[in-house]
């Protein structure tokens, strides 16, 4: 099921206001259907326990039955930031949600709440504008070194070697993220300009030069891509599975744990993601790039996101000095100065 498709079926047991909001993100602010559809998630979770706390449903029926059609504007008005507080409570007892899990769904609700007052004025203040975000722990990213990622190349075989050793490398030079890489288009690759186009997070579009390695990595596959017997929606995409269709998500991550399982890194937290880090890493530590260009490569909104690459590489030298054999050796106790005088 298409996700556009899966929102609508979603959205049948939506109210009308909830409706009109997601409708605003989606049109207004450019959200991907994926991530409305995780909003949607997170509002009805969080409308199921206030119908449950309320006592506005039968103690029997069970969290997930809860329907939240009848959510309505009343019901909003008598929202308290106490009430969001105990659901914050709730969410990391009952549910076990960690932290980062719980910081989203902060996100969603106070999004939400400052569409309903400052958007629409549907609200005269906003109960949750002093809403306080669960603290994370900054967790760096795992990355590929630079010996690892000439590995990974070097284990590409097989009938869509071509094909299979483009994806590793668009992944590894440019940081793409998984739906960007299988958005690809013919059309986006600009051969006279060496460049490529990507159509990242919200629809915004971004530019990135295809070095020599990605030019001859695009080149090697055009030269073996099917042509014959694609179907119409799949015609211009340039990543084209065995189907004959564009290339989807799910592909492309087993091409990926394919090759790191080759590597013995299955299982050890790498997957499709760890690739961006990669090449957000390596251009960072071997390439002396700004932190604003690499903002611009990866398509990150704020610098803040980026920098994590700067926090990285100063872990690496604080493990660099940790790791000198001199690290853990002390000044020995002075002996105690004798009474006697030095002819003594």
């Amino acid at each position: 099921m298409k996700p556009q498709q899966k929102l609508q079926r979603e959205l049948a047991g939506a109210p009308e206001i909830i409706r009109q909001y997601l409708g605003y993100l989606q049109t207004i602010k450019g959200k991907s259907v994926l991530t409305v559809l995780e909003y949607y998630t997170d509002l009805r979770t969080f409308f199921r326990y206030i119908k449950r706390v309320n006592h506005l449903v039968p103690p029997d029926i069970s969290f997930e039955e809860i329907p939240i059609d009848d959510v309505d504007l009343d019901l909003i008005q008598t929202i308290t930031l106490t009430q969001v507080y105990e659901y914050m409570n709730y969410l990391g007892v009952e549910r076990q949600n960690n932290a980062a899990t719980r910081s989203r769904k902060v996100s969603s609700l106070r999004t939400f709440f400052k569409y309903l007052t400052n958007k629409i004025n549907l609200l005269e203040k906003n109960p949750i504008e002093e809403l306080e975000t669960p603290k994370q722990k900054k967790a760096l990213p795992k990355y590929l070194s630079l010996e690892q990622s000439l590995d990974l190349l070097s284990r590409v075989e097989g009938e869509n070697a071509e094909r299979d050793y483009c994806i590793l490398t668009l992944f590894l030079n440019c940081g793409m993220r998984l739906s960007e890489l299988v958005g690809i288009n013919l059309s986006d690759v600009n051969h006279q300009e060496q460049t490529l186009r990507i159509l990242g997070k919200g629809n915004k579009e971004r530019i990135v030069y295809l070095n020599e390695a990605c030019r001859d990595a695009i080149k090697r596959y055009l030269a073996v891509r099917p042509h014959d017997g694609l179907k119409a929606d799949s015609r211009n995409a340039l990543f084209i599975s065995r189907e004959h269709q564009r290339i989807s998500p799910k592909t492309v991550q087993f091409i990926v744990k394919k090759y790191l399982k080759q590597m013995g890194l299955d299982g050890t937290g790498y997957s499709v993601h760890k690739l961006r880090h990669t090449a957000a890493t390596l251009m960072y530590q071997h390439g002396n790039v700004d932190i604003r260009v690499l903002k611009d490569i990866l398509g990150h909104e704020n610098l803040g996101t980026t920098e994590i690459y700067t926090h990285l590489s100063n872990q690496q030298m604080e493990n660099a000095v940790e790791s000198n054999p001199l690290s853990r050796v002390r000044q020995r106790r002075q002996a105690k100065k004798s009474n006697s005088s030095p002819e003594s």
